[in-house]
């Protein structure tokens, strides 16, 4: 017995041991300026976002917290230089779909993995998409654009601001749910196609909330149904692709906060912590949730599970459709 018990003993000191350089980064972190990197260029809503978190972030950790946007590729260029940087914290991916979601589905020489090339830390916001149509699309309704396409095949356009974008693949997903054929017309970024909607070139669009809702209230775009599986908060008339009749249907374009692999689990609590507090302030939450997105928060062990779910959801949907990049 005093054989095991000395045994035991040791097993724990060698335990304690393991764990003390953890803690002991944990307790000094940030110890120098902390990288909030934007796979986007400046002015978007992953940019905002990223620029609101690292000014309470700056406060909260009394140190500087700074966002560096490294745009190219639909966000997997910002995403690599992360997933390959020192595993210490002091530099964050504010990562969304496509970049850490779908890009390894579409990519076949995607230079990250997207599970194991990353510490997920928390989820952050994420929306449900808006089905807008041009008022001169003669459709009232989900039922008559689905029966239309079916009609018509590939005679009703979708734009995206590009292939492989959450955009894009909704598109997709919605597709295979409905058996109608569209046709996607992808664009560099939601500017060009929004504008293209807007002046008839294009005729739907499965378009950001936050990127759609100006022309929606001011009556330049129909909405025909959202993408979650309840119906959005801002718009409380428009109905759920699952309600229309397509039970089960959802997509969600997500952004989250990652750290790169080996990121010690003390730092990447803390952090978790400290950004999932910053998120309850009430000014970001009026900010953010009066622009259609939902806040997140969640532990790291969770969002580590969404993440790994999202990729094999999305996986099946480039799969099945057939989807490649531009």
């Amino acid at each position: 017995m005093n054989r095991i018990a000395s045994t035991l003993a040791f097993a724990a000191t060698l335990a304690v041991a393991a764990l003390a350089p953890s803690l002991a980064a944990a307790q000094a972190y940030p110890n120098k300026i902390v990288r909030i990197v934007v796979p986007f260029p400046p002015g978007g809503s992953t940019d905002l976002l990223a620029r609101k978190l690292s000014e309470k972030l700056t406060v909260t950790w009394k140190q500087t917290v700074l966002v560096e946007n490294r745009a190219g590729a639909g966000g997997t260029v910002g995403a690599d230089s992360v997933s390959k940087s020192e595993p210490d914290g002091h530099t964050l991916l504010l990562g969304v779909t496509g970049s850490n979601g779908i890009a390894g589905a579409l990519y076949p020489n995607l230079p990250y993995d997207m599970v194991k090339g990353f510490t997920p830390v928390t989820a952050v916001v994420s929306a449900p998409l808006l089905i807008v149509k041009n008022p001169n699309l003669p459709a009232k309704n989900l039922q008559e654009l689905i029966a239309a396409a079916r009609a018509r095949p590939a005679s009703i356009t979708y734009g995206s601001p590009g292939s492989g974008t959450s955009m894009h693949l909704t598109g997709e997903m919605f597709k295979l749910a409905t058996k109608a054929s569209f046709l996607h017309i992808p664009y560099r970024g939601s500017a060009g196609a929004l504008t293209d909607l807007m002046g008839g070139q294009i005729d739907m669009m499965f378009g950001d909330v936050l990127v759609v809702m100006p022309q929606v209230q001011s009556g330049k775009l129909v909405p025909l149904a959202v993408t979650s599986r309840e119906r959005h908060p801002l718009f409380p008339n428009v109905p759920t692709v699952a309600e229309s009749g397509y039970p089960g249907f959802e997509a969600l374009s997500w952004q989250g906060l990652f750290a790169a692999p080996g990121t010690p689990a003390a730092i990447v609590e803390k952090i978790n912590k400290d950004v999932n507090v910053a998120l309850t302030s009430p000014d970001i939450q009026e900010y953010f949730v009066s622009r259609g997105f939902k806040l997140g928060g969640s532990s790291a062990a969770d969002y580590k599970a969404f993440i790994e779910s999202e990729t094999k959801k999305w996986a099946a949907i480039v799969k099945a459709s057939g989807a490649k990049p531009d």
